[in-house]
């Protein structure tokens, strides 16, 4: 105790005392703690009223009150804030610590009911009942009793914060209540649960809650010895696997060898010295493996250091390729593993010849734009061949986290570098021809957008300090040839697209898709099904056959699939015993491959009124176009039937008022739109269709059926009307014409601005057809309409009309046909 000893006001403890006339007395409100009958225990008074109430004590007879407040944090409590059951005391000895503070020692008599309070004010003064616990020692108390020593014997034994002479003091007990007490005062209860003891009246009933408090307190205290065991455990092998490698080290010394630890960090710091690296990646490799050397080997982070310095070992920093700058070469191999694709092929070799003439180009950011299955991943690996570089492709489709591109912190259990830094790992050098696949498909979350993170990437720019999270380094990558492919350019983002070099890849026409079928997938076919070329027997006429009548599509993946289907079935046959070779002609091309599959487009059977030919463009291919107009008596309704798109429907409007204005001179009564309905149809109603295009064939197909001249059969047109009968340039005509050619029709009427567009057209096909370029109407009637013999009118003015050339690979998604 802090007081001293002669300090202290000692009263006689009277132990035969009577507290029966006990009625009025002062209460001492207590925090956080509670004192049970027969405890002695020192307390702190400091509070005024508690003050006051234990100097009305020492003035009568000592006695007071000890109650337990509900929160202990109430500085002022009230009546309502103080349990009602609590402990009568006298106070034994009392001393001043300091100024407002008194120590004293108290000590429990008996349990005590609070009845009422009669005081509050200057301190508490309530009346009380004492609590009398007579009632004799059955059988069921006597194994209580017996139960509650054992256990708290155990509890003594795990508890090592109580000593162990407190249990000679505890088994001398005999009273239940008082056992039940004592025992509970030396527990470590919460106030709510000593409290639960102390209001808890029968002492039988007072020995099962101590019993029930004690299991659970021998539980939790074998829990924690359990712990304690398990850590002493590692603890102990964490310092003896110290002590042995401490002596290992020791030995090692003596003996000259090096540890594994050192003789790792010394391969670390050669491999850097030797790879020659930029000055700031070897500083920082350099720090790292000082940081790793300094390192115990067991720590977590180890092993993340280790992983980081692996990385930017294993980075190609200064190993490059040499490019095969042989022009001819380059184009022989570009040629060998393609057909067709002149631009993209230009465009490779424009790029060896200028690396020829200067020693540091840029490497070129191309995006090869164009339908499914036209070869754009392919093409990049032949560029890769031609070159002489490395190659490497990823798919970009799904990928919505930009940590994919730029890689995630190295604070992140797993971490990595982006999938660019990989692929520059994957191919050993710093100068690959790196694909992007699907770059159209990207997409973005909560997580990031990872287009925004490949401005960076595809910007010559910027992409010599491209900067990976996890590497924390910038990395050059401006010798690397990227290219990317994409379906459409309109789900790329404008920022993005405007960083790369736009290649158009359109589809295969049918002549493209025979040389190819014939050149490379009719071999390769073969060989992949165990024939060989004397085998089988199909020639070009079946291969037409197949793509006419089995496929529809831009590329040639179907195609691949069906001649592999018929290569199968002539496989069966000779096994079977068929004589050799087995031959596929197009008579008997559904013998292998069932009933055609598709329509194919031809033309019509004679000149009729009210049906031209137009034509329209798919991503497929070209597609002959029947447009068929009929009139009937009516009020002037026009109705557009096809599942025609809103630009198509502007078209048919635009033609229909171009008749009125012109009713007289093209020989058509100049009330007809009200007398008569006009119903324009195109069929195939299912396949959706939009465009202008097809503006010139509807207005010819309307004024044969009011004029009643039949339109010639042999006679395909295409191009847009204006109100004013002029023609507009179109897209897609090299498509137009081969589906033209296809149907048997060998005069095509084209916009007079579309003659340069011819250029693109094969020489075989151009040779064959009769194009024919009008400026307006009135020269489309000429060739297309029988008889009609009308002077041709003075066209009005153009100059406030804009041509408008349409694009046929930026057609919207959910047209199939565009006109």
């Amino acid at each position: 105790m802090a007081a001293d000893r002669a300090d202290w006001q000692s009263g006689e403890n009277d132990s035969n005392r009577s507290f029966q006339n006990i009625d009025i007395l002062p209460l001492l409100a207590l925090r956080g703690m509670l004192v049970f009958p027969y405890m002695t225990v020192p307390l702190d008074v400091g509070r005024e009223r508690s003050v006051s109430a234990l100097e009305d004590a020492m003035m009568n007879d000592r006695l007071i009150v000890l109650a337990a407040q509900k929160e202990a944090r109430d500085v002022d409590p009230d009546p309502d804030s103080i349990h009602s059951v609590g402990t009568l005391a006298e106070v034994k000895q009392l001393a001043k610590v300091s100024e407002g503070t008194i120590r004293i020692l108290v000590e429990g008599l008996a349990r005590v009911q609070i009845r009422e309070y009669v005081q509050n004010d200057p301190h508490f003064k309530v009346r009380v009942s004492v609590v009398d616990e007579v009632g004799c020692v059955d059988a069921e108390t006597e194994a209580l009793m017996r139960t509650a020593l054992q256990h708290f014997e155990e509890y003594v034994r795990l508890n090592r914060k109580t000593p162990p002479e407190i249990l000679v003091s505890v088994s001398s007990i005999e009273e239940p209540g008082r056992l039940a007490d004592d025992i509970a005062s030396h527990l470590s209860l919460r106030v709510d649960e000593k409290q639960a003891i102390l209001e808890c009246l029968s002492p039988k009933r007072r020995l099962e809650k101590v019993c029930a408090l004690l299991m659970k307190e021998i539980e939790i205290l074998e829990l924690e010895r359990k712990i304690h065991t398990r850590v002493r455990k590692q603890m102990e092998k964490t310092q003896r696997e110290y002590y042995l490698r401490e002596q290992l080290k020791a030995i090692q010394s003596e003996l000259g060898d090096k540890d594994e630890r050192a003789q790792e960090v010394a391969d670390l710091r050669a491999k850097v010295e030797q790879l020659g690296m930029p000055p700031d990646v070897y500083e920082k490799a350099q720090k790292e493996i000082d940081r790793l050397e300094r390192m115990p080997p067991m720590v977590a982070e180890a092993v993340v250091v280790r992983n980081y310095l692996d990385w930017l070992i294993s980075y190609p920093w200064n190993v490059k390729t040499e490019d095969g700058l042989d022009i001819r070469e380059a184009e022989r191999i570009l040629n060998e593993d393609h057909y067709g694709l002149e631009k993209v092929k230009e465009r490779i070799l424009e790029y060896l010849s200028v690396r020829q003439l200067t020693k540091k180009i840029r490497g070129p950011i191309l995006c090869f734009v164009g339908p499914p299955g036209v070869g754009k991943t392919s093409l990049g690996k032949s560029i890769a061949r031609a070159l002489g570089r490395k190659f490497v492709r990823f798919s970009l489709g799904g990928v919505r986290d930009e940590a994919e591109i730029r890689g995630h912190r190295r604070t992140y259990v797993g971490a990595m570098p982006g999938k660019i830094i990989q692929a520059m790992k994957q191919a050993g050098t710093s100068n690959p021809v790196i694909l992007l696949d699907e770059v159209d498909k990207l997409s973005s979350d909560f997580r990031g957008d990872p287009s925004s993170a490949l401005l960076e990437v595809l910007d010559p720019e910027q992409n010599c300090n491209f900067g990976d999270n996890y590497m924390e380094v910038n990395v050059d990558l401006s010798d690397v040839m990227f290219i990317t492919t994409a379906n459409v350019l309109f789900n790329i983002p404008h920022a993005l697209r405007d960083r790369m070099e736009i290649i158009r890849i359109p589809g295969y026409t049918e002549e493209d898709k025979v040389h190819i079928a014939l050149q490379h997938l009719l071999p390769d076919q073969l060989e992949q099904n165990g024939l060989k070329r004397g085998d089988v027997a199909i020639g070009e006429k079946s291969i037409r056959e197949i793509i006419r009548k089995y496929t529809r599509e831009s590329g040639v993946r179907e195609l691949e699939r069906q001649i592999a289907t018929v290569l199968r079935k002539a496989a069966k046959e000779i096994v079977s015993g068929a004589k050799r070779p087995i031959r596929v002609v197009p008579s008997n091309i559904s013998k292998f491959l069932g009933i055609p599959i598709y329509r194919y487009g031809v033309m019509e059977e004679a000149d009729r009124v009210g049906v031209a030919t137009g034509l329209a463009w798919t991503e497929v291919g070209g597609e002959i176009l029947s447009i068929e107009v009929s009139v009937m008596h009516g009020k002037g309704q026009l109705s557009l039937t096809g599942k025609l798109g809103d630009v198509m429907k502007e078209s048919a409007q635009a033609g229909f008022s171009y008749i009125r204005s012109r009713a007289e001179t093209l020989g058509v009564d100049p009330d007809f739109h009200e007398k008569c309905d006009v119903h324009i149809h195109v069929p195939e109603g299912s396949i959706p269709k939009d465009g202008p295009s097809a503006g010139i064939a509807m207005a010819t197909a309307l004024i044969s059926a009011l004029t009643q001249r039949p339109v010639r059969r042999d006679v395909a047109m295409t191009g847009e009307i204006t109100l004013r009968g002029r023609i507009l340039p179109i897209g897609g005509l090299k498509e137009k014409v081969l589906a033209a050619h296809r149907s048997g029709i060998r005069t095509v009427v084209i916009p007079a601005e579309n003659v340069k567009d011819t250029e693109e057209i094969p020489d075989n096909i151009k040779r064959e057809m009769q194009f024919v370029a009008v400026d307006h109407m009135d020269e489309v009637l000429s060739v297309a309409l029988r008889g009609f013999d009308e002077a041709r009118t003075e066209r009005p003015g153009d100059s406030d009309m804009l041509p408008v050339v349409e694009n046929p690979t930026e057609q919207p998604p959910s047209a199939a046909l565009h006109i």
